[in-house]
């Protein structure tokens, strides 16, 4: 006699059971995303106190009073206007584009009081990777082969001096050479050179008392941080020369393109206000 095998009942609903399990994981992804927007918020609203609080201590935009930070800033109150502000690794670029502008602000103010040492080729200004980079010229602050800045450039030392006696920033001065070699009783090499330079354009400063002491560095790189050719002569003046470096005391590559869009937005911020 067959024994009859029964059927397993076939339902057409299991599918509700992966469904269901597929909607509580995205629910609980939702969640915890909702959950990091909301921690990055405040996490930007501390920042932003922080150097609010960093700056009015140092007296830079005392008339400032920004909101906390949402990740937007708005140049004119408009919430259609408003720009975002990037963030990498919960540092706001917004702490260095207003260094930048500031030292832009000094770079602007050095340039119209130094306007005639501009306009003869003594004296350039440009900002740097590092920071706001004042360079002076062999042929206008020193004889050929000396250490010692001429009396005439005093006034000129003077002025730089009294605008970044006003700053909180650090003065770091560079003494540069060109290629050609220089064996005197004085110095033997491009070496001594060019320390020397940067030694005693830093007496100078300390001697202005413009600067506090722990502010200053001197450093020489004779003839290996060019910025022009040494195959002719104009390239060789260029390279003869005492950088005066602004720095940050906090390391900034302010050449990101990302602080310059912000430097812009927080420059229309200021005029805003």
């Amino acid at each position: 006699m067959s024994r009859r095998v029964p059927r397993s009942r076939v339902t057409h609903d299991r599918w509700l059971v992966s469904y269901a399990d597929f909607i509580t994981l995205l629910f609980g992804l939702f969640v915890v995303l909702f959950a990091f927007a909301k921690a990055d918020q405040k996490k930007q609203a501390q920042v932003t106190k922080s150097i609010d609080n960093a700056f009015r201590s140092f007296g830079i935009f005392p008339n400032l009073n920004p909101q906390p930070s949402t990740g937007l800033i708005s140049a004119s109150g408009n919430d259609k206007a408003a720009v975002p502000v990037e963030v990498v690794m919960g540092e706001s670029i917004l702490s260095a584009a207003m260094v930048k502008e500031d030292l832009d602000r000094i770079r602007r103010e050095l340039e119209q009081a130094l306007s005639g040492q501009v306009a003869n080729h003594s004296v350039s200004i440009s900002m740097g990777r590092d920071g706001l980079v004042i360079s002076l010229r062999e042929a206008g602050f020193f004889a050929s082969g000396s250490a010692t800045p001429s009396p005439a450039t005093l006034a000129t030392l003077r002025e730089i001096a009294a605008s970044l006696g006003h700053s909180p920033y650090d003065l770091r001065i560079e003494g540069h050479t060109d290629t050609v070699p220089i064996h005197t009783t004085e110095f033997e090499s491009n070496w001594e050179l060019s320390a020397a330079r940067a030694t005693r354009m830093a007496r100078l400063f300390l001697e202005l008392k413009a600067l506090p002491p722990d502010r200053i560095s001197a450093a020489g790189y004779a003839e290996f941080h060019p910025i022009a050719t040494n195959e002719t002569a104009e390239g060789r003046a260029e390279n003869r020369r005492v950088d005066l470096v602004v720095l940050p005391r906090t390391k900034i590559d302010l050449s990101v393109p990302a602080v310059s869009r912000a430097a812009g937005v927080w420059r229309k911020i200021t005029e805003e206000r």
